[in-house]
């Protein structure tokens, strides 16, 4: 696959875990998806760890903070989302009723990013790229190819997505009522959203990162053997392939997939 260089304004670019445990979640995401961990030294004394594959970065994790644990935040993957301007941007989500969490601020050279939470709960990072313009693969074996959100309010979800990022919100055909969002007309779509089941009662609105796999089952099986959870067991969806819900040894859900062909 290609390295990316640069994403369209609207398209996922970034995960990023936020964990209570960076050593142990190095090993198992190395684990996981061969991951290379390689850490960056930041002011706070510990270290922004850049998460390598074919010596391309496909996120990153660092530790979680200690205000975040006094506020109640749970680790969790955080996804980015590319746009042209963070200020206009984090501006235009507070008059769509969101709430900007983190105000638009300078990442070094690298770029501009804020942190905004959509009116139903859900939080979503946006990147304003200068030096770094995102992941440099997605889209293939270990590395994001799909993002997920989980609301109990699909309709403000999609009314605040689309007028933020212009997306163009689709009807899936599947085992239950399924959006995808495109960033323009026809493409394979950045995202998608699905209402939020009765058992997941309790759970915070959020995005699910998931990363593409070889194997589904193997990766599940792996994944336990080295600490993991499964959340759901592995299942194929029609005109998708075959994915499954897995959390870390820290309690962070992420999602795994074979892409049909």
């Amino acid at each position: 696959m290609p390295v990316t260089t640069a994403y369209a304004p609207g398209t996922f670019c970034w995960p990023e875990l936020i964990t209570t445990d960076v050593p142990a979640a190095k090993k198992f995401y190395s684990k996981l998806f061969a991951w290379k961990p390689e850490d960056s030294p930041i002011p706070d004394g510990s270290a922004y760890t850049m998460l390598l594959l074919q010596d391309q970065s496909v996120g990153a994790m660092y530790p979680i903070q200690k205000d975040q644990l006094k506020a109640g935040v749970p680790p969790h993957w955080n996804l980015y989302v590319a746009v042209k301007n963070a200020d206009e941007t984090a501006k235009k989500a507070a008059s769509l009723g969101g709430t900007v969490v983190l105000p638009p601020f300078d990442v070094m050279e690298h770029g501009r990013m804020a942190v905004i939470q959509d009116p139903t709960g859900a939080h979503v990072s946006i990147w304003q790229p200068n030096g770094h313009p995102g992941a440099g693969r997605v889209n293939e074996v270990g590395a994001l190819t799909w993002s997920e959100l989980y609301t109990r309010d699909t309709k403000k979800a999609e009314a605040f997505y689309t007028d933020l990022f212009a997306w163009n919100p689709a009807p899936f055909e599947g085992p239950m009522p399924y959006t995808v969002f495109h960033v323009a007309k026809g493409d394979r779509g950045t995202g998608g959203m699905i209402a939020m089941p009765d058992e997941m009662k309790g759970i915070p609105p959020h995005w699910l990162p998931y990363f593409q796999v070889e194997d589904v089952d193997a990766t599940v099986a792996l994944a336990t053997e080295h600490g993991g959870k499964v959340c759901n067991p592995a299942m194929d969806i029609p005109k998708v392939g075959r994915i499954a819900m897995l959390a870390d040894p820290q309690g962070v859900a992420f999602a795994i997939i074979k892409v049909s062909m």
